[in-house]
């Protein structure tokens, strides 16, 4: 993985060289893609840190890119689209990303969001906690030395952002949290009233450790306030 380098696929020129001009003065390296199979050809080549990735791209669209990443790579993903529609961003977290802004949008909005997913990204791949490096409760594994989580012995695809919710909440087992704690720990920046991305990352989740997700054992809601992480083993 190429240290601190931001894949920008973006087939407006100016946005995509904007985001890129903010993103040098931060000190990230950057490269950029104005289509999706070119995007998809500098992942696998370039090895970034993170990609932004606009959702309506020539050749490839942002959808089938950020899918094909995610067979490959947990980094985290941030996706931008010209569309207002709640269906588009519930697919595009759904399928993987990270996170999702809606243009036009600040470009120091942005470079925020980055950083906030670079900072937690970096921390649990970090490997430097060594008190904390693998949580078990019954038959759930989550090893953060390897990025990893498994059922029953069965590896589980995670992103990066249902990765930390996950170790999140079972580092806190049996502590209620608010919608509100949980997108500021998770995200570290303002998503004030925007729970609909948590709600399809706890949906995600229960999909891939839950025995039967409609009655969950692990992350359990707390009606009118939140979640809480149980652990409870189902076999």
């Amino acid at each position: 993985m190429s240290k601190d380098l931001i894949l920008i696929v973006e087939d407006e020129r100016e946005i995509g060289e904007l985001v890129r001009d903010y993103l040098l003065l931060e000190g990230f390296q950057v490269c950029l893609a104005e289509d999706g199979e070119s995007g998809f050809d500098l992942f696998k080549k370039k090895k970034p840190l993170l990609v932004v990735l606009d959702i309506m791209l020539p050749k490839m669209d942002g959808i089938e890119v950020c899918r094909r990443i995610r067979q490959e790579s947990t980094i985290p993903i941030v996706m931008m689209s010209a569309k207002q529609s709640e269906t588009d961003k519930i697919i595009g977290l759904g399928i993987g990303a990270d996170d999702y802004l809606t243009k036009p949008f600040s470009p120091s909005e942005l470079v925020a969001r980055i950083k906030a997913q670079v900072r937690r990204y970096k921390h649990f791949s970090s490997g430097k906690e060594e008190d904390s490096l693998v949580i078990e409760i019954g038959d759930l594994v989550i090893n953060e030395r390897e990025y990893k989580v498994t059922v029953r012995g069965l590896n589980r695809e995670v992103s990066a952002t249902e990765f930390k919710l996950l170790q999140f909440l079972a580092a806190h087992r049996g502590q209620v949290f608010t919608k509100e704690h949980l997108v500021e720990q998770i995200w570290g920046y303002d998503h004030v009233g925007d729970f609909n991305s948590l709600m399809v990352y706890i949906r995600k989740l229960r999909e891939k450790i839950e025995v039967d997700p409609s009655k969950p054992a692990y992350i359990k809601t707390v009606w009118g306030i939140g979640y809480k992480f149980d652990g409870i083993s189902v076999k």
